[in-house]
């Protein structure tokens, strides 16, 4: 693939994001993607022959795969795995005040509305989350704890995460965010 055709598969994948972020996957049609991005609708479908679904496959997965890799690169580091959920739960709480309350974890609006009836992405974000979870869980282990409890710590911590970006963004409010944060540093034994 040229320049070109590797610029408009970027530019439909970033579209992609931000419209399944503000308005879900049901309120996000390919003609929105299309008129969003400016793209060709047959470039749409020579990059992402699977349509809809395996476009938000790709733009899912580089949004998941971002967290991973800023929770990653805070472990390497040193960051202790409080801190990394701190500051996983800090950049979720700007990303909500920055969009106006639209915009928080990447991953939830999809999860939460097709979990039940769409099982290709489904899977893509429990794949996704499962990896978040995994780097924190092996920062635990670094830190002393056993694997059945450094991984059940790691999926509370980030239980707590997306509950919090769930009510922050309902209540337009950070509060949550904030005493996710507090709650993580106490669940981690920071």
């Amino acid at each position: 693939m040229g320049v070109k055709g590797e610029q408009t598969r970027a530019r439909l994948i970033a579209g992609t994001r931000e419209l399944i972020e503000a308005q879900g996957y049901s309120g996000t049609g390919l003609n929105r993607i299309v008129a969003a991005t400016g793209a060709p609708r047959g470039s749409l479908y020579f990059h992402f022959p699977g349509g809809k679904d395996q476009l938000v496959a790709a733009a899912l997965t580089q949004a998941g795969q971002e967290v991973e890799a800023l929770l990653a690169a805070l472990a390497a580091g040193g960051a202790d795995t409080a801190a990394l959920a701190e500051r996983l739960i800090e950049a979720f709480a700007e990303r909500l005040e920055l969009s106006g309350y639209t915009s928080g974890c990447p991953i939830a609006t999809v999860a939460l509305e097709v979990a039940g009836t769409n099982e290709s992405l489904r899977t893509v974000c429990a794949e996704l989350y499962a990896g978040w979870q995994r780097v924190l869980a092996v920062r635990l282990e670094g830190e002393g704890f056993g694997p059945a409890k450094a991984e059940a710590a790691a999926g509370q911590a980030l239980a707590l995460l997306e509950g919090a970006a769930l009510l922050a963004s309902v209540h337009r409010s950070r509060e949550p965010l904030d005493h996710a944060r507090h709650a993580v540093r106490h669940l981690l034994g920071g």
